[in-house]
């Protein structure tokens, strides 16, 4: 499979996505939810001009690019200009609400001086493996790459003129394909549809629909009516119906009235982009949260991003509920983690959306106490404690796990192991997981206070309850003193992330914000903060994630960092440094509003993972405490 590292563009809806990279290419294609399952290794078009060779809309020396999402919407319109052909092409992209079909319109506007005549070309490669066998198949005017569970079939209203099932890769570039075959063993085809003569001044338009079918439900072979009510789907109504269902869904959603706010533009296209996101990567059936659509497959610079971390979704749905999305935010916790949790109390390191156990690395502390802060959060937001009852057991079973690591810890005897740090490279004990252990303890003292009095009538529960408040407020107490004797390091006079390598990391502050176990006013958080200004700030303004950090060069600026320090300002009421820092990650944005995971000193841009749902989060959440703050 190629490497496709940018998602620049993103369209979709609840169970079918797809991205695209800023000059209209198709990267990928999933099906089912946003990690799971992904389709395409490569989707090329293009056009033969006369008695050109084939020009790729995505790539030709002459193309130049422009490309914008419809206001409010997950519908994306790219624009190629071919200078040498003069011809003009106008994509658009998106997924109905209601159809898990990729609708493809292209627009080819003749702005030359003499007739031309244009072919349209598709060449598709599937992805397939043994397991996976996936073959090429064409009838009834459809592309239809099968393999055992599922087919992608693509098609137009138009006739096919010329196909080649085989060996497609070897001729496409020249713009003539033909082949004999109508079926074959190879997972790459190509279709070419004739456009014919466009006079000057005049555009002829064709409509890709790209179809993905569970062959369970749908036998291949008997694929033809589903195909034939597709192709006689009305794509105008189907776009105004997407169109007004995102703007209101971002109508809906604007709990803040950000788009009423005399705000830049900027700021109100990332916090709307962050709501039309956050739908994508949302696993319907489960509650599960895509941390991302996945940037690298083969795994040539990480461990892969489109999974589910517990951890990320404490801040995830924090977001949710600011954007009143609570009802996901309730799956997530009484769905997903119910069904990924671990008889013994604890959640691994990452999922798949659906809940299956995903590739993981290490044991992670700091996942399974997260939940319990989550919720507790979320409960603070909605104040249903039927949501608190419900899952109290699982919040039980959680903090007895919790309650044995820090015994551990603090009896010295590391009988359960050490654990991965947030950054998931560091093993060991780690402040930020141990502060969020602390957080998960006063948050289960709150669980149990506010569901109390639902046992009134269950004395052994209520005397449990008691003696559970206070032997967790104590260790809570047993915690905090074993953070500052053993993660502050007097000749650096700042806290440092582990005993260990005592590096200054922006995961320290998740010990004042939001776990709340250090106080803002205490001086030695003060002097911390300063230390990190020193040490890990960059020229720009951003902030790299610790001192030394070697992950993709370790020089790159995160927003969710740079947010979490702005956060930190936010509560300590310096204004002009919590601004300084925000707008750092609204001027590092993408053109159409999205966050990456890192952003490039040079160019002030995404350069890794672009959409990532944690930063959209954090954005949300720092938005959020701006207005509570009236600054904004």
């Amino acid at each position: 499979m190629q490497t496709k590292y940018l998602n620049e563009g993103l369209v979709g809806n609840k169970y079918l996505k797809a991205s695209f990279t800023s000059k209209g290419e198709l990267l990928r294609l999933l099906y089912g939810a946003a990690d799971y399952k992904q389709f395409i290794d490569k989707f090329h078009t293009g056009i033969k001009v006369n008695d050109s060779a084939l020009i790729y809309l995505h790539d030709d020396i002459n193309n130049s690019y422009s490309q914008e999402y419809i206001e409010n919407t997950n519908i994306l319109k790219t624009e190629i200009y071919n200078s040498y052909f003069k011809v003009r092409i106008t994509q658009t992209d998106f997924v109905p609400i209601n159809e898990n079909v990729l609708i493809k319109k292209y627009i080819i506007k003749n702005e030359n001086e003499i007739d031309l005549n244009i072919n349209f070309l598709v060449y598709s490669k599937a992805l397939t493996n043994l397991n996976n066998d996936t073959s090429g198949y064409t009838k009834n005017d459809t592309l239809i790459q099968y393999n055992h569970d599922y087919s992608v079939c693509t098609f137009s209203r138009k006739e096919i003129y010329r196909r080649q099932v085989n060996g497609a890769i070897n001729n496409f570039h020249t713009g003539i394909i033909n082949g004999k075959d109508y079926i074959g063993m190879s997972s790459d085809s190509a279709i070419n549809y004739d456009m014919n003569k466009i006079v000057p001044g005049t555009e002829k338009e064709i409509t890709l629909f790209v179809y993905v079918n569970e062959n369970s439900k749908i036998d291949v072979l008997r694929i033809d009516d589903e195909i034939e009510r597709i192709k006689n789907l009305n794509v105008e109504n189907l776009e105004i119906e997407t169109n007004n269902y995102w703007n209101n869904y971002v109508k809906e959603h604007d709990i803040l009235n950000i788009n009423d706010r005399n705000l830049s533009e900027k700021i109100k296209t990332i916090y709307n982009r962050s709501i039309l996101l956050f739908e994508l990567l949302i696993n319907e059936k489960t509650g599960g949260i895509s941390a991302g659509i996945e940037i690298d497959e083969n795994k040539t610079k990480c461990g892969r991003y489109s999974f589910c971390w517990p951890r990320d979704a404490a801040f995830i749905t924090e977001a949710f509920d600011v954007v009143g999305m609570k009802e996901y935010t309730d799956k997530f916790y009484s769905k997903f983690c119910k069904m990924t949790q671990y008889d013994n109390g604890m959640w691994e390191q990452r999922f798949y959306t659906d809940g299956n156990l995903a590739p993981s690395w290490g044991y992670q502390i700091d996942e399974t106490a997260s939940v319990v802060f989550g919720a507790y959060a979320h409960y603070k937001v909605t104040k249903d404690k039927i949501f608190l009852k419900e899952n109290l057991e699982m919040f039980e079973k959680a903090i007895m796990f919790l309650e044995k690591y820090i015994d551990d810890i603090l009896q010295d005897i590391n009988q359960m192991g050490y654990s991965y740090d947030l950054w998931e490279e560091f093993e060991g004990y780690s402040l930020y997981s141990i502060s969020a252990i602390f957080a998960a303890f006063k948050s289960m003292i709150k669980i149990y206070q506010e569901v109390q009095e639902l046992y009134n009538d269950d004395k052994p529960k209520i005397e449990f309850i008691s003696n559970q408040i206070e032997k967790l407020q104590n260790k809570s107490e047993e915690i905090k003193r074993y953070c500052d004797s053993t993660f502050y390091d007097n000749n650096r006079n700042s806290y440092v992330r582990n005993a260990v390598d005592r590096r200054v990391d922006m995961s320290i502050v998740g010990s004042v914000v939001p776990f709340k176990m250090f106080s803002k006013e205490d001086i030695r958080v003060q002097n911390t903060i300063n230390e990190i200004n020193n040490t890990i700030r960059t020229y720009t303004g951003g902030y790299v994630r610790y001192e030394n950090d070697g992950y993709m060069g370790g020089k790159n600026p995160w927003p969710i960092v740079t947010l979490w320090i702005s956060w930190y300002y936010l509560e300590t009421g310096d204004v002009e440094k919590a601004l300084e820092c925000f707008n750092f990650v609204v001027n590092s944005s993408s053109e159409h509003g999205f966050l990456g995971e890192q952003v490039d000193n040079e160019t002030m841009k995404p350069c890794w993972v672009i959409g990532l749902t944690w930063s959209h989060a954090m954005y949300i959440i720092t938005i959020q405490k701006l207005i509570e703050k009236g600054l904004i």
